[in-house]
């Protein structure tokens, strides 16, 4: 079996977006588009956030743009609103999403100045746990060399998701961006249960000669690890090039099992 048909089993792309980006030009970001990007990339759905939303105050117009953005390909882009706990009714945000159908919801607690301890998020997630409903975060949208001045918001710690992942709540949580170091701090910092309720996208780990990819699979897991795009602000083929560079011994098996892709 290929890589790429031992990864079609579970080919849902969890980390992607529509819209423009504020900090420079993005290649086509339109749903249409997208949809077309990831039938030629193999995958069979997609989580799709509004990028233009993660840098607004108030996530409710952008989560309306969404939705209505989506309506016509809702049998391939599944929304993935964002759900701001510090704002007045977010309660009603994440109703919405339910009620739309969303698989998982978008948090950013560093573009909100929301800390790690931050009571409002221990509040979202026990709130997505009974809803049934992923928490989403990023750990960057850009690599800090390539930041533009006005982008001053830090990168998604650690911290931020252990908190979250050690409630007693069933919430799942997916981690988009984060590299190696930041994956293994995050996963040898939980207990084998709380390892259990995380998945990490791989879009941001470095193949060979450094490797870092192959390592994770061994030690992380590959049950643990999840498909992305990360479109329209990377090359859509990085995921697919990493499990093509794979050691052969680790070039079969499926990739994010345990249930983070399963559709509500």
């Amino acid at each position: 079996m290929s890589a790429h048909a031992a990864g079609a089993l579970s080919r849902i792309d969890v980390t992607s977006w529509i819209g423009g980006y504020p900090f420079r030009d993005v290649p086509h970001p339109e749903p249409d588009i997208l949809v077309r990007v990831l039938e030629r990339e193999g995958f069979t759905g997609a989580w799709v956030g509004h990028l233009p939303g993660a840098f607004h105050r108030d996530p409710v117009p952008s989560n309306r743009a969404l939705y209505a953005a989506l309506k016509a390909h809702r049998d391939v882009l599944h929304p993935a609103p964002m759900v701001r706990p510090d704002w007045p009714k977010w309660e009603e945000m994440l109703r919405t999403a339910v009620d739309e159908g969303a698989p998982a919801i978008r948090v950013y607690p560093t573009l909100w100045g929301l800390g790690s301890g931050h009571m409002a998020l221990a509040e979202l997630a026990h709130a997505c746990g009974e809803a049934g409903v992923a928490m989403h975060f990023t750990v960057r949208f850009e690599d800090l060399r390539q930041r533009h001045a006005l982008d001053s918001a830090g990168d998604l710690t650690a911290a931020h998701v252990r908190q979250v992942a050690r409630l007693a709540s069933p919430v799942r949580v997916v981690v988009a961006g984060a590299s190696r170091e930041l994956i293994e701090e995050v996963h040898w910092g939980l207990t084998p249960e709380e390892q259990a309720r995380v998945w990490y996208d791989w879009h941001w780990v470095w193949g060979p000669p450094e490797d870092h990819f192959a390592h994770l699979v061994r030690t992380v897991g590959r049950d643990r690890l999840a498909w992305s795009s990360w479109w329209p602000l990377r090359l859509t083929q990085q995921a697919q090039a990493l499990v093509d560079l794979l050691p052969p011994e680790l070039a079969t098996g499926a990739f994010g099992h345990g249930g983070v892709v399963s559709q509500r």
